[in-house]
């Protein structure tokens, strides 16, 4: 999938609004969407706020929940879903929650606003306060779910292989120096998984006129080559419950990455089961110097 086929502008939203039926997911808590929105917008929160659990049960948990908060905001496969937030730097990567939740679960028509509800105020698009009530509808339950979904088991036997770890969360949690977003003790153990690499996910994105975007193609390889990484390594994603991570996500698919799939578990599922080993502390690069050679007495 293209960066035009997903990421779109303001002016290119409103455009769509017109033309064809869309569903416009406003993922921001309800305070701020009630302060002011897209027109027509949806407000649901839980697309950020959901935590999952990566066990059979918990997955379907998690399909059964979005089928049915998507298919009350309006989802039925006809209509396409446009998710935003604030900011593409401030909202924790949760509009890109929604696009990969969907990837998941099949939907064939999804978008995210490229630089969120901060570029279409700069764009000088009109904004409502009014609350929408969106006609219920059903969410196409005969889709099948694409192979972006990971299971700790499949993780841990990632461990050791040459399958990329990616950890994309903020430089606190990567160093060990707090376990989550939500305070530095939210979970019970700091640290990362075993032989992971990082890029902290705000690498995927860039300043612009009308606030942070997401990088060109180019870019997002010359990041991922900082790191080692290249379009032909199979990629496992990771970050504390799978919202930054799903910027990432999005970020490395439009880049042509085509091997990535995502622990939407993430940090929150792995740190508490103790059995499952972690690395703590600070990381240590090797040293590529030789030893100096001593001189003879």
């Amino acid at each position: 999938m293209s960066i035009e086929a997903t990421l779109i502008a303001p002016a290119q939203l409103a455009a769509l609004q017109s033309s064809e039926p869309v569903v416009v997911i406003d993922t921001r808590d309800a305070d701020t969407f009630a302060a002011g929105h897209i027109p027509g917008a949806v407000n649901l929160r839980e697309v950020f706020t959901y935590l999952a659990t990566s066990s059979p049960e918990g997955l379907q948990a998690l399909k059964a929940t979005f089928a049915e908060a998507l298919g009350a905001a309006g989802l039925s496969g006809k209509e396409t879903a446009v998710f935003y937030e604030d900011a593409m730097n401030s909202g924790y990567g949760q509009s890109c929650r929604g696009y990969y939740l969907l990837t998941w679960l099949g939907y064939p028509k999804i978008k995210v606003l490229n630089g969120g509800f901060s570029a279409w105020k700069s764009a000088g698009l009109p904004i409502s306060t009014t609350a929408v009530a969106p006609t219920p509808v059903t969410f196409p339950s005969d889709l099948p779910t694409a192979d972006v979904m990971l299971t700790q088991e499949e993780v841990k036997a990632a461990l050791g292989t040459d399958t990329v770890l990616l950890d994309v969360r903020d430089i606190d949690e990567w160093i060990g120096e707090s376990s989550s977003p939500y305070g530095k003790d939210f979970a019970p153990r700091k640290g990362r998984l075993p032989g992971a690499k990082w890029l902290e996910w705000y690498r995927f994105m860039k300043p612009s006129a009308q606030g942070p975007v997401f990088k060109t193609p180019d870019e997002v390889k010359a990041e991922c080559a900082t790191a080692g990484i290249t379009t032909d390594d199979t990629i496992y994603l990771y970050c504390f419950k799978g919202a930054r991570a799903s910027n990432t996500f999005l970020a490395l698919k439009q880049a042509g990455f085509s091997d990535v799939r995502m622990y939407f578990g993430s940090w929150n599922e792995w740190s508490r089961d103790e059995s499952l080993p972690i690395e703590t502390g600070l990381p240590v690069a090797k040293s590529t110097k030789k030893p100096a050679l001593a001189l003879a007495a």
